[in-house]
C-alpha cells in the first residue's frame, strides 16, 4: 500500500488527487492520495505530526520555498532553485526534490521542442526558478520578467551556464524576440500582456496555468494561431517522475501519459 498527499492552500481545486489514483489504477498499484489543505507557515508542524502516515507527499504554493526550512536531505538542483515539490519516505528517512523542472522539459520534448536560442520567462517565483533551472542546460539565454527586483539574485543562482537577464515588468514586449515563452505567473497575473500577441505568432508558449483555462494570454496565442502548452502537461510528467521516486523506473511512460491525459481532461 502507497499512502501519498497534496499539500496546499488552496487546494480544493488541484488535479492531483485524479491523476495520482489514476497512475496507481493504471499500474495496478494499490495505493491511496488525498488533498490536504496546509497554509503558508504550517508545513513544518504538519510533517512533523503526521508525516509518518504517509510514503510521499507532493507539494503546491504556498509551501515550494518553505520546504527548503525541512531538516531533511536536500538534492543539487533543488538546492540550485531553492524551489521543492515532492517529499519521498524511504529506509533511510526522508529526501527532498523537485519534479517540476524535469516534467516540465518532458512536456516540450512531447511537442518536439528540445533546444532554445533565447527562453522569456513570465514570473518570478519558486516555479519560474524550476523552469529556469531545467532550461539552463537547453537554451542559450534565458530572460525573467519579474515584479520585484529582490527575486534577481534567486533567478540568478538557479541557473549556471545560459546567459542571464532580468528585467522588471512591463507591458510592452515583444515576444517574437523569443522561441519560447512560459507563463510561470498566477492567473490573472499575464492578462493585460496578451495586447502585444500579434498574429500570427510563432514563437509557443507554455503557460503553467491548467485552472483557469484558458487563460487571457493563452486565448490570444491560440487565437493569432500560436502552439500553446498548458499546465496539464507539467502536472501530467512531474507526477509520474514523483511516482517512479517511489517504485522505481515506468517501462511504458508515453502510454501511460496518453492515457493520463485523457483522464484529465475528461
Amino acid at each position: 500500500m502507497i499512502k501519498g498527499a497534496v499539500l496546499g492552500s488552496p487546494i480544493s481545486h488541484s488535479l492531483s488527487p485524479r491523476l495520482h489514483r489514476a497512475i496507481f489504477d493504471y499500474l495496478k498499484i494499490e495505493g491511496t492520495y488525498e488533498a490536504i489543505e496546509v497554509k503558508s507557515g504550517e508545513l513544518q508542524s504538519f510533517f512533523e505530526l503526521r508525516g509518518d502516515e504517509f510514503d510521499y507527499l507532493s507539494l503546491t504554493m504556498p509551501l515550494k520555498e518553505e520546504a527548503l526550512a525541512l531538516d531533511v536531505p536536500v538534492d543539487d538542483l533543488t538546492q540550485r532553485i531553492q524551489s521543492a515539490n515532492t517529499l519521498v519516505r524511504s529506509e533511510n528517512g526522508w529526501s527532498l526534490s523537485s519534479t517540476d523542472g524535469s516534467g516540465f522539459l518532458q512536456a516540450l520534448s512531447h511537442q518536439n521542442l528540445t533546444e532554445f536560442k533565447s527562453v522569456l520567462i513570465l514570473g518570478a517565483g519558486g516555479t519560474a526558478r524550476a523552469v529556469a533551472g531545467s532550461l539552463d542546460s537547453v537554451s542559450d539565454a534565458i530572460t525573467v520578467l519579474g515584479r520585484s527586483s529582490t527575486r534577481k539574485k534567486p533567478l540568478a543562482d538557479a541557473i549556471n551556464s545560459a546567459d542571464f537577464s532580468y528585467q522588471i515588468w512591463e507591458q510592452n514586449i515583444d515576444f517574437e524576440n523569443f522561441d519560447l515563452v512560459v507563463n510561470t505567473t498566477p492567473a490573472g497575473a499575464a492578462d493585460l500582456l496578451s495586447e502585444n500577441v500579434i498574429a500570427p505568432i510563432s514563437t509557443p508558449l507554455f503557460d503553467v496555468i491548467y485552472k483557469p483555462w484558458p487563460t487571457v494570454l493563452a486565448a490570444r496565442w491560440i487565437d493569432c494561431g500560436g502552439l500553446v502548452i498548458n499546465g496539464l502537461e507539467l502536472l501530467l510528467y512531474q507526477g509520474i517522475d514523483q511516482i517512479e521516486k517511489i517504485i522505481g523506473e515506468i517501462s511504458d511512460r508515453e502510454a501511460l501519459a496518453v492515457h493520463l491525459r485523457k483522464v484529465l481532461n475528461s
